[in-house]
């Protein structure tokens, strides 16, 4: 992926985060988003060679954007995994909140390519196992006998968050979450 900032190239992603969010992956075609972007087809395959290679750009991008949000969070709590955590629940509900919340992009992307070898279920899986790892992390200090599991128990609290944000009481997520994840390490 270009990691050099390329003005058309962020239209491009801004354009298809927009509809990918709003409207479903396979909903919204590359004639749409060159429409919303502004821009010819000439121009989009100068920056993407296929569709699904703009849907993995743009599930990096909401990677970064959420490893930066995760890492912040355990940096913040500087060891103190009950305020950590606090800030992940604060973090969860307030995206939760926002208007057109629909849930999590990498779910619903898994939702929309079951086919475990896509580049785009590939890019989905590694996000997943790196949200995992991070919550290892953010555990350490605790010393629990399987971190892994208790992981793996935070991931899935925190997917039924992402869920339960759009088809639930939104404000009601992070105080679940919260309570979800202390009750799961013991604090």
């Amino acid at each position: 992926m270009a990691t050099v900032n390329n003005p058309m190239r962020e239209r491009l992603l801004e354009a298809a985060a927009e509809l990918f969010y709003a409207r479903g992956l396979r909903a919204v075609s590359v004639d749409k988003v060159i429409e919303k972007a502004r821009t010819t087809k000439v121009t989009f395959y100068r920056h993407f060679k296929s569709k699904d290679d703009l849907i993995v750009a743009y599930l990096e991008v909401r990677a970064t954007l959420e490893r930066d949000g995760v890492d912040a969070a355990i940096a913040h709590g500087g060891g103190d995994v009950a305020a950590t955590l606090g800030l992940i629940a604060e973090a969860v509900g307030g995206l939760a909140c926002t208007p057109g919340f629909r849930g999590c992009p990498f779910i619903n992307a898994a939702a929309e390519y079951p086919d475990a070898d896509s580049a785009v279920r590939r890019t989905v899986d590694a996000h997943r196992h790196w949200y995992r790892t991070a919550f290892e992390r953010l555990l350490a200090p605790l010393g629990l006998a399987d971190p892994a599991s208790a992981g793996d128990d935070l991931m899935l609290i925190r997917d039924g968050a992402m869920v339960g944000g759009y088809l639930d009481e939104p404000a009601a997520i992070a105080a679940s979450f919260l309570r979800s994840a202390k009750a799961v390490v013991g604090l």
